[in-house]
């Protein structure tokens, strides 16, 4: 069998293991957890201007404020770079 197939079922076996709650040395990241109307307020705009900003349904950002969601995956990690570096995320997306 191919390198490729090989490290593609060792990664499987792996996760699989881990979700059993059997792996060991297993390294997780998960970003904490962002205020969105917090964070929103804090720069100063409307639920319309951010979501336009920032590319988010209006619908899904009235979501995350009132709670019904939360944000997961690379929209948490927009929202964690837009709490740390907002400066620097308005200046790339111009």
């Amino acid at each position: 069998m191919s390198k490729a197939f090989e490290s593609i079922k060792r990664g499987l076996t792996q996760a699989i293991t881990h979700h059993k709650g059997k792996a060991r040395g297993v390294r997780m990241h998960t970003p904490a957890e962002v205020d969105v109307q917090a964070l929103r307020k804090r720069i100063g705009l409307t639920q319309e201007a951010f979501a336009a900003k920032f590319a988010i349904s209006l619908g899904t950002l009235r979501h995350w404020e009132r709670g019904d969601r939360k944000p997961h995956g690379p929209a948490l990690v927009l929202l964690r770079v837009i709490e740390k570096e907002e400066r620097a995320v308005l200046r790339a997306l111009g």
